[in-house]
């Protein structure tokens, strides 16, 4: 028989993706933050909904230039993800203190996160919502991805420092092209 689930648990049921690394830049210094609260929004062009919580130094810095870049890792870099979400931009520099190496962007001043086997260029597309929900709509201007890196075991947050890691891959039947 099911029991009750607390609301307040709710979104360890229905996490969302691969935690991401999203990356700003603002007058010539980088941040990052571990960041699980995003959606694919459309196909073409590739729109991401995502929150950013209004305490974080990255959505400031997001809501003045309109760029950013997410970076997705993989589970081998669990804890360099675990430390950026626990720690502030405004007093350290992310990059330096978990050995990230930043990499110049194509399109934007936010930069790439070598690390990492994805990297998506975005620009904010829409910002109605941010004043009532912290969702930001990022449109994909230029996406990297290390061809080498075939079935990438990414993480998904469970809640409370608990993470699930993706990894295995099942063919069923799709319309996909």
């Amino acid at each position: 028989m099911p029991r009750s689930f607390p609301l307040s648990r709710v979104y360890q049921l229905l996490e969302p993706g691969p935690v991401v690394l999203l990356t700003t830049s603002r007058r010539g210094r980088h941040n990052v933050m571990a960041m699980s609260w995003h959606m694919m929004m459309e196909f073409e062009p590739p729109l991401i909904g995502c929150i950013v919580s209004g305490r974080h130094l990255s959505f400031e810095t997001l809501r003045r230039t309109r760029e950013c870049v997410l970076a997705i890792p993989e589970a081998h870099l669990g804890r360099q993800v675990a430390g950026i979400g626990n720690c502030s931009g405004r007093t350290k520099d992310k990059f330096a203190a978990f050995g990230l190496t930043p990499l110049p962007a194509r399109h934007v001043a936010a930069p790439l996160v070598a690390e990492c086997f994805a990297n998506l260029e975005c620009r904010v597309a829409d910002a109605r919502w941010v004043d009532r929900y912290n969702m930001f709509v990022l449109e994909v201007i230029h996406a990297w991805r290390e061809p080498g890196v075939k079935a990438p075991r990414t993480l998904h947050h469970e809640g409370y420092g608990r993470c699930a890691v993706a990894g295995e891959r099942l063919r069923l039947a799709s319309r996909a092209r």
